[in-house]
C-alpha cells in the first residue's frame, strides 16, 4: 500500500498499518507521511522518566490500564537505546506491558534513539502526530532513563512524571541529572518499602511540584496520580504549548547539525587554530542553509 492507502487502512483500525505508518515516520518518508496526514489536532502527551529500575514500565502499564477502562485509545511509545547490532529497538518495554498487546484499543510501539541527542528519537514527535491523526486520545512516552538527557522529554510531553523508589539515591541522582528540574509531577513507585515516607518528605521540601506515592505493580496510588496528570493537563496555557514546541524544533535542529558532514573539518580547523569558534559556527550553519537543511517556516512540519 502506498501512504495515502496506509493512512486510510490505520483509521480503519489496522494496527499493522499504524505500525508500518510509524516505521515510515522513523525512516526517510517522514516528510511524505506527514504531508498525506495534513493538519492534527493536538493530542494529549504523558512523558514518564527516571532512573533505570525505578518502575517505569510497570508505571506505563499501570497507567494504559487506569485509561482505558475510561474508554479512551492509549499509545505508548517505549524510547529504547539502540541495539549495537541492528540498530532497532529493544523490546523490553514491550514485554512488560504484554498484558496490553491484545487490546485494540492500545497501540505499544518501541522506538530507537538512534544517537539522537536527547535520548528521545528524532522521531518521537512525528510519531506522536501519526498518533494523534490515528485517533488515539493519550499517547505515553516513556524514554531511556540514563540521565541527564532525559531532560528533554520536558518538549514533547505536559506533564513530566519522574519516577523515583525509596531512598537517598534516586533522588540524588535525579537532582544530578536534572530531572527535578522539569518534573511536572514526582511519584515514588515501590512506597511499600522502607523509607518510602522520608523520601516523601524529602523531595516535599526540595521542589514545588506534587510528590506522589505508588505501587505501580498492585495499582497503589494509581487514582491520586491519574487525577494529577489530569489536573495539569487542565491548566494547560498556549504559553507553554509555544515552549514546548520551542524547544522540539531547536532539539531537531541541533542533531541535524551535530551530524553534519563537514561538522569533523570545522572542528579540526579549530583545533589547529585555522579557524575561530564563532566563524565555524556560521559556516556550517550557512552550509547547511545552503545545502537546504534548514527549512523555511512553511516546511517545519513536513521536514520534522
Amino acid at each position: 500500500m502506498n501512504v495515502a492507502e496506509l493512512v486510510a487502512a490505520a483509521r480503519g483500525g489496522s494496527q499493522r498499518a499504524a505500525g508500518r505508518l510509524l516505521s515510515l515516520v522513523e525512516g526517510g518518508q517522514r516528510s511524505e507521511v506527514l504531508a498525506v496526514l495534513g493538519p492534527v489536532a493536538p493530542v494529549r502527551v504523558v512523558g514518564v522518566t527516571g532512573p533505570p529500575g525505578a518502575g517505569k514500565s510497570t508505571t506505563v502499564a499501570a497507567l494504559v490500564g487506569a485509561y482505558r477502562e475510561r474508554g479512551l485509545r492509549v499509545a505508548v511509545l517505549a524510547v529504547d537505546p539502540s541495539s549495537p547490532y541492528s540498530g532497532g529497538a529493544l523490546l523490553g518495554d514491550r514485554i512488560r506491558m504484554s498484558a496490553h498487546t491484545g487490546d485494540p484499543g492500545v497501540l505499544i510501539r518501541s522506538l530507537a534513539t538512534r544517537g539522537h541527542l536527547g535520548g528521545l528519537a528524532a522521531a518521537v514527535p512525528a510519531a506522536v502526530r501519526v498518533l494523534g491523526a490515528l485517533g488515539f486520545d493519550l499517547v505515553l512516552v516513556e524514554t531511556v532513563g540514563v540521565g541527564q538527557s532525559e531532560i528533554e522529554i520536558a518538549a514533547v510531553a505536559d506533564p513530566t512524571v519522574v519516577v523515583l523508589t525509596p531512598g537517598a539515591g534516586d533522588a540524588v541522582q535525579a537532582a544530578k541529572a536534572g530531572l527535578l528540574e522539569v518534573a511536572d509531577l514526582i511519584v515514588v513507585n515501590k512506597s511499600d518499602r522502607d523509607g518510602a515516607d522520608q523520601t516523601v518528605r524529602d523531595l516535599r521540601a526540595e521542589v514545588g511540584v506534587p510528590v506522589l506515592k505508588l505501587v505501580a505493580s498492585r495499582g497503589d496510588g494509581l487514582p491520586e496520580l491519574t487525577a494529577a496528570i489530569d489536573a495539569h493537563h487542565r491548566n494547560e496555557t498556549p504559553a507553554r504549548r509555544a515552549a514546548r514546541a520551542h524547544a522540539q524544533i531547536l532539539s531537531l535542529a541541533q542533531s541535524r547539525l551535530r551530524t553534519h558532514p563537514e561538522l569533523a573539518a570545522l572542528a579540526a580547523e579549530v583545533a589547529e587554530g585555522n579557524q575561530d569558534p564563532y566563524t565555524a559556527a556560521e559556516l556550517l550553519l550557512r552550509r547547511l542553509r545552503d545545502a537546504g537543511g534548514v527549512p523555511s517556516p512553511r516546511r517545519v512540519d513536513a521536514t520534522f
